[in-house]
């Protein structure tokens, strides 16, 4: 049968071509036409869709038929080869998230574990002012180490503790995305045993500003003057010179760590 006759075809059902065995127009109840491939998988009898016609031309179909009879004669089934295909594409859209997307979706997960809304602030400004303009737009899934040191590298020496910091965060948005599915394989910002080799160590060219000390001989006279303050932060201060305990600890204490009465 040509293409001539095949463009004939109007009876309702199943109407055989020939040329490859078991390729035939099926005709709808609406008048609509496509190309079925009927054939036999697994001992099953098995109707493949080949396309509609006169999408699918003739000459497409046959084929399409032929590489599907070439499929079933290596003891594959067509459908379900499609159906997997279908399944991984769809899989693979579904895990398709940008860098930034994957940022905001860290954030989110982890802002109500954090102190304050200024750290939640620091993240999103740092990746949005440096990491975004660069990687941003990629697929977190094709961030590798040439898009990290493109991101760090202009500013590792002149703004290196930020530049720390940020790298931090892009290893922790790269490791969620990890364990999300999002991507896989190593991390291109883990510092130990890769960018360490590739980078200075912060200490090393960082400058670092220490506040200036009280020197010690007048710290009599500062005490005194301490105890004449009034305040919480007074106290605090004047507390954590007299026990050296750290500031954080002083900070964040409870009565109940305290015994008044034992002097503890």
């Amino acid at each position: 049968m040509g293409a001539l006759e095949v463009s004939r075809i109007t009876r309702r059902g199943m109407n055989f071509v020939g040329g490859v065995a078991g390729l035939g127009m099926n005709v709808n109840a609406d008048g609509s036409r496509s190309w079925v491939l009927r054939a036999r998988v697994g001992g099953i009898r098995r109707d493949m869709g080949l396309g509609g016609y006169p999408d699918v031309t003739l000459a497409q179909a046959r084929d399409s038929a032929r590489a599907a009879r070439a499929q079933m004669k290596l003891g594959l089934d067509p459908i379900e080869e499609g159906k997997s295909l279908r399944s991984a594409l769809i899989a693979s859209r579904a895990a398709a998230i940008t860098f930034t997307k994957a940022a905001s979706l860290y954030i989110e997960t982890h802002e109500a574990s954090w102190k304050n809304a200024k750290h939640r602030q620091q993240w999103a400004n740092t990746l949005d002012t440096y990491a975004k303009p660069e990687i941003g737009s990629l697929l977190v899934r094709d961030v590798e180490l040439p898009q990290v040191l493109k991101v760090l590298e202009p500013i590792w020496k002149e703004k290196t503790e930020t530049a720390s910091r940020l790298r931090g965060r892009i290893e922790s948005v790269l490791d969620w995305a990890t364990a999300r599915g999002y991507r896989s394989g190593p991390n291109p910002a883990r510092w130990k045993g890769h960018l360490d080799k590739l980078l200075p160590a912060p200490g090393k060219i960082a400058k670092t500003d220490h506040h200036r000390a009280l020197p010690y001989r007048q710290i009599g006279e500062f005490m005194a003057r301490l105890r004449q303050a009034e305040g919480v932060g007074a106290r605090a201060l004047e507390f954590t010179i007299l026990t050296a305990a750290r500031s954080g600890e002083v900070r964040g204490a409870r009565w109940s760590e305290f015994d008044l009465d034992g002097a503890l």
